[in-house]
C-alpha cells in the first residue's frame, strides 16, 4: 500500500590510513545517516542511524546492512527513540544486519524502543564476526509509555538477536511477547515492570568481566541489572520502570567492557546529550 515504508540502508566502511570511512553508502525510502563524527583518537567513526518519520506504523519495513572491513572501527547509534506505532493487524519490522571483518570492532547502541499498546512489532538483529572481531549492542525497550500512565495491554512485540563467528552460532536469544493484562501482571513473566534490556558483547574473553562491571554499578544495581560470563560472550541485563535508569547502568558497564576490551575509555556520542 502506498502508505506503507519498505526503507533500506547499506553501509560500507574501511579503514583508511587509521581512520575509518564511510566508503560507499545506499539508499531506498526514509533511512540516512549523517556524515560521521570522530572524536576518538584511533579514528572509529561515530555514525548516528536517522529515520526521519520518527515512527514505525503498521506495514512499514526498514532494514540496515552494516559491513565493516577489516580493521575498521564505527559507534552506530540514532538520534532519538524508535517508537512502533498501533496497528490493526499490520506487522511493523526493522531488520538490522551487520557484518564486522577481521580485526574490526562495531559498537550498536541505539537508543530506546518504544512499543506501543496495538503494536505489531517485530525487531530482529544479526551480527556475523570474523574470527578476531569485537561487537558490543544493546536493546533498551519500553512496552507502552509508563511515564505517561500509558501500558502495554494489547498487540504482539517479537524480538530475536543472533550472532554468529565465522557461520557459527554463538549467540541466539528468541523474544514473543502478546500485550496482555496477564503478562504484565505475573510476576514471574516481567513482573509489572515494562522496560526491559539487553547488551552483549562478542570478543575477546575478559578476566573476570562479570566481577568488574558489578563493582562498577555497585550493590544498588542488583535489583535490576544482571550481568553473566560465558566464554567469549558476556550479557547484561535491565528489568525495570525507568528508562533513564536503564540507560545510566547500561552506559556505565559499556565503559567497563570498553575499556577491558579495547583499552580505551568510552566516549559517548555527542547526541546522547542533546
Amino acid at each position: 500500500m502506498a502508505n506503507r515504508w519498505c526503507a533500506k540502508l547499506d553501509l560500507w566502511f574501511e579503514n583508511d590510513r587509521s581512520k575509518t570511512r564511510l566508503i560507499r553508502r545506499r539508499h531506498t525510502g526514509p533511512l540516512a545517516i549523517q556524515q560521521p563524527f570522530y572524536p576518538e583518537a584511533d579514528g572509529a567513526a561515530h555514525v548516528y542511524l536517522l529515520h526521519p518519520p520518527g515512527g514505525i506504523a503498521g506495514g512499514d519495513r526498514l532494514s540496515i546492512h552494516c559491513h565493516l572491513a577489516s580493521t575498521a572501527r564505527t559507534l552506530l547509534t540514532t538520534p532519538g527513540a524508535a517508537k512502533f506505532y498501533r496497528s490493526d493487524e499490520n506487522l511493523s519490522e526493522q531488520h538490522v544486519h551487520i557484518d564486522v571483518g577481521a580485526g574490526a570492532i562495531c559498537e550498536y547502541l541505539p537508543q530506546e524502543t518504544i512499543v506501543f499498546s496495538g503494536a505489531h512489532a517485530s525487531m530482529k538483529t544479526k551480527v556475523s564476526l570474523a574470527a578476531d572481531s569485537i561487537y558490543i549492542g544493546w536493546d533498551l525497550v519500553s512496552l507502552g509509555r509508563p511515564a505517561a500512565g500509558e501500558r502495554f495491554h494489547t498487540g504482539n512485540f517479537r524480538q530475536s538477536v543472533e550472532i554468529v563467528r565465522e557461520d557459527v552460532p554463538i549467540w541466539f536469544e528468541r523474544l514473543n511477547l502478546s500485550g496482555t493484562r496477564m503478562l504484565t501482571a505475573q510476576p514471574f513473566v516481567l513482573a509489572e515492570r515494562p522496560i526491559m534490556g539487553t547488551m552483549v558483547y562478542a570478543g575477546p574473553a575478559i578476566e573476570n568481566a562479570a566481577e568488574r562491571v558489578r563493582g562498577a554499578l555497585g550493590e544498588g544495581a542488583c535489583a535490576v541489572f544482571s550481568v553473566s560470563q560465558l566464554e567469549r560472550i558476556i550479557v547484561c541485563r535491565y528489568l525495570g520502570a525507568r528508562m533513564s535508569e536503564g540507560k545510566s547502568l547500561f552506559r556505565r558497564a559499556w565503559e567497563v567492557l570498553r575499556e577491558c576490551a579495547m583499552g580505551k575509555r568510552g566516549v559517548a556520542p555527542r547526541i546522547w546529550s542533546t
